[in-house]
């Protein structure tokens, strides 16, 4: 088996001391982009949005359940979608108790096209809890966001029942919600996908091959 070099102690802290040194100021770098998302402009989002989830019909204000910013997460599924997104669903499967974001007066949602009676029979055998709405039959909410037809991460605030968008991202930049893949770069051979720059005979699949919904996997 391919590994990394066995080295002594002192070596093996010297390595580690200039690896966490780059480490934080990524960390530093990366915080200095936060402040400056925290500074964009945003855009006034359209009233018209109608939601549906286990209590009934919702207005966009009301995703927010009283809170003054909402983080929306588009989850991939079309309306008779029999084979769901796996990597939308290894991202919710990442997603812990929202009392920690609820605690910063934030709100987290799954929106996603294909109709309630097909998003509540999956959320009950993924034994998800996060609140998920459907938007069919209803104005293009995930299209009008840029999620269209894929996935993304929206982000809002509310002032009243004046919704503003601040924020989007997508592809990789939803990396950052998933801990099995922030754990997984810690790990010496990474998430073991062939985009990745790894030294010659590290384990790699392509990219996706080995996702799965989580009650799929042999163990």
């Amino acid at each position: 088996m391919n590994r990394p070099p066995v080295v002594s102690a002192e070596e093996w802290q010297t390595a580690l001391q200039q690896q966490v040194a780059k480490e934080k100021a990524l960390t530093r770098a990366l915080d200095a982009l936060a402040a400056k998302r925290r500074r964009l402009p945003m855009v006034e989002m359209g009233r018209g949005y109608v939601f549906e989830g286990p209590e009934g019909k919702a207005s966009l204000p009301d995703l927010f359940d009283g809170r003054r910013q909402l983080v929306v997460y588009h989850f991939m599924l079309e309306p008779g979608t029999e084979d769901p997104c796996s990597g939308c669903s290894s991202l919710t499967d990442n997603v812990g108790n929202l009392a920690h974001l609820r605690a910063r007066d934030t709100n987290f949602v799954l929106v996603s096209r294909a109709p309630l009676s097909e998003l509540q029979p999956f959320k009950e055998r993924m034994g998800w809890t996060v609140p998920w709405y459907s938007t069919y039959g209803g104005p293009d909410f995930n299209g009008d966001c840029g999620a269209n037809p894929g996935f993304g991460l929206s982000v809002f605030l509310r002032d009243g029942d004046d919704v503003f968008r601040t924020y989007y991202t997508t592809s990789r930049g939803v990396d950052r919600l998933r801990l099995d893949f922030n754990l997984l770069d810690l790990t010496p051979y990474g998430r073991q996908e062939t985009w990745e720059d790894s030294p010659a005979g590290w384990p790699q699949t392509p990219a996706y091959e080995w996702w799965r919904l989580h009650d799929e996997y042999d163990d």
